[in-house]
């Protein structure tokens, strides 16, 4: 079982919930912080001094306020910490239930759980910890898993990507359109872009190309 714990957290309710379950598998030795910034550098810190962590447990969305932050993002974090601590366990824990955003972090951060919060999220996280900390499996929250699996499921790749970042810098889809055309991508036509677009604002659930941009920024994707 683990030893030493840390959370990256930003609501105070949520961090007592995952402090008594920790308490419950007898993990007494842990910490939370609700900045990102500051869970990285308690990481960074516990490592210098060579009594790193075992286990971080983190949100993926932390509420703006006052202060400025370098690390606006959970799915920044497990990013920078695998990079810094590659032997560390990684749970996400958090209500996204996007399947792309889910993805991602399996597959760029390499986390070893993610549960989704909700009305089994306490007996997840106790199963995902329990489970991780045993074996070299990943844990997934059923409620997302069935999502992961869809062979079907529309993908997000990097010329999605590329578009998204297009259209917040204010580049029409005409000048977009042109842009690929001069460089060979595609798609470099205008029922083709539109049915690329038509396609993004479904999978974000957004209704119009601005809140598409709003919400691919708020997500950490762009």
């Amino acid at each position: 079982m683990f030893k030493k714990v840390i959370i990256a957290e930003d609501l105070e309710d949520i961090n007592l919930g995952i402090e008594q379950t920790l308490r419950s598998l007898d993990i007494v030795n842990f910490q939370h912080a609700k900045y990102c910034d500051d869970a990285f550098l308690k990481i960074r810190k516990a490592i210098m001094d060579n009594e790193p962590y075992d286990l971080l447990i983190s949100d993926l969305s932390f509420k703006k306020d006052h202060r400025d932050v370098k690390i606006t993002s959970g799915d920044e974090l497990v990013e920078k910490v695998r990079e810094l601590q590659p032997n560390i366990k990684i749970i996400a824990y958090s209500i996204e239930d996007k399947s792309f955003r889910i993805k991602s972090l399996f597959d760029n951060a390499d986390i070893d759980g993610f549960v989704l919060k909700g009305r089994n999220s306490i007996e997840d996280l106790k199963k995902a910890i329990h489970l991780i900390s045993t074996s070299d499996q990943k844990f997934i929250s059923h409620e997302v898993a069935s999502a992961l699996q869809e062979k079907n499921n529309f993908e997000i790749d990097d010329l999605d990507i590329q578009i998204l970042k297009h259209l917040s810098a204010g580049i029409s889809q005409d000048d977009i359109i042109q842009i690929f055309k001069e460089s060979g991508k595609k798609p470099n036509s205008k029922s083709a872009m539109e049915k690329r677009l038509s396609k993004l604002k479904d999978f974000f659930k957004a209704n119009n190309t601005i809140q598409l941009v709003f919400i691919a920024k708020d997500m950490g994707i762009i």
